[in-house]
């Protein structure tokens, strides 16, 4: 997720450990469950989930091996990202993930023509707004009626103050890179509508996180 006047999300040495090609998100143990427990009555009963910005890949394992009906393909544009899922999946013997996708969320196009559903989960904040921008409009041509696209992070909304945990992460965030911070949700909701999704469910989720579950209409 680059362009021009912005650097790239990159894993920090706490996601590592030695001689592991697999990365170990701070967070993943923390929110999966709480995640899971969304995507149970959401995702479909059967199809592709295609994730945006997999990260470590340790979400799309959990979910894979929680919901063995369902085929997940994660992606995502940092080649340590795409090392980090492979290792993960191998470890795993999950068999309903495909190998990752070198995706950017920017690009004109996508390595993927269709899917039941789209997830993406911690995204949106730490990449321009270009990512957010492509992520819907890719999602609106991907998806078909009544098929689902799932943000999770947090987010900013109208007329409620930033919970001083999300203030201060929303400072740190813009701190490192300009292009980067909390997204509005009436503006994420405004790009969705234009796509052609209805207006989104919220599920406000544990330190303060969103799930947004946005349905083409």
């Amino acid at each position: 997720m680059t362009n021009a006047t912005s650097t790239p999300w990159t894993p920090g040495p706490e996601w590592t450990q030695a001689n592991d090609q697999r990365l170990f998100a701070p967070a993943t143990q923390r929110n999966r469950d709480a995640i899971l427990d969304v995507l149970r009555g959401i995702l479909p009963r059967q199809g592709l989930v295609l994730e945006i910005a997999s990260g470590s890949g340790e979400h799309a394992i959990h979910f894979a091996q929680a919901l063995p009906y369902l085929v997940f393909q994660p992606s995502d544009p940092s080649p340590e990202a795409l090392t980090s899922i492979a290792a993960w999946t191998q470890s795993s013997g999950a068999v309903n993930v495909r190998p990752p996708l070198l995706l950017d969320a920017m690009a004109e196009t996508w390595p993927l023509q269709a899917a039941e559903a789209i997830l993406c989960i911690n995204m949106i904040h730490i990449a321009p707004w270009a990512a957010t921008q492509g992520l819907i409009r890719h999602a609106g041509r991907l998806l078909t009626s009544g098929a689902p696209l799932i943000l999770y992070g947090p987010f900013r909304r109208a007329g409620r103050p930033l919970e001083p945990g999300n203030a201060a992460f929303d400072a740190s965030l813009r701190e490192r890179n300009a292009a980067w911070g909390l997204r509005e949700l009436d503006e994420v909701a405004a790009l969705a509508a234009e796509a052609g999704f209805g207006a989104p469910d919220v599920i406000e989720m544990p330190a303060n996180n969103l799930s947004v579950v946005f349905r083409k209409r």
